[in-house]
């Protein structure tokens, strides 16, 4: 059996180069991009001790409060099994507490620490000059432009995601 591919001597195939007309030619850019950018901002957290995957969780327990497990894994595209050791590593380095869930004796729900909050906000701070680092390729104007058309592509005015 074949697949149903368009009869074309020139096919567009997605090779991850520049100016890669492709089909997956934005997913391999995007892709591209989050590997750079993740990388910059993981230099502004090792001083921190902590890694953008345990950054993630402290982003959720900001924004959301206590929060169960199941959710954070949710939240941030952890497996169970990840989002049980990034809690871990959260809770010995004293950053969050998991708390019972009143109701429900089965659930815990994870809560930023004092300590954590401090961290939170530090990790902000030594990430400015990295984030200026990141687009000091782009013109004035340009940094905002990308944060608006990539907000606009990641959250979609109809809900899709």
């Amino acid at each position: 059996m074949t697949a149903d591919v368009p009869d074309r001597t020139t096919a567009l195939r997605a090779t991850d180069r520049l100016g890669d007309e492709s089909p997956f030619a934005l997913g391999l850019l995007l892709r591209r991009a989050h590997w750079r950018a993740a990388a910059v901002m993981g230099e502004a957290l090792r001083p921190l001790g902590i890694e953008l995957r345990h950054f993630a969780v402290l982003i959720v327990l900001v924004n959301h409060g206590p929060t169960v497990q199941r959710d954070l894994a949710t939240a941030t595209g952890t497996d169970k099994a990840g989002i049980m050791r990034v809690v871990d590593d959260l809770e010995r380095k004293g950053l969050a507490v998991r708390k019972n869930v009143p109701g429900d004796r089965r659930a815990r729900a994870v809560e930023i620490t004092p300590q954590g909050l401090e961290l939170f906000d530090a990790a902000h701070v030594a990430a400015e000059p990295l984030a200026e680092i990141l687009v000091a390729e782009l013109a004035p104007g340009e940094p905002e432009k990308l944060a608006d058309l990539l907000t606009r592509f990641a959250y979609p005015a109809d809900g899709e995601a």
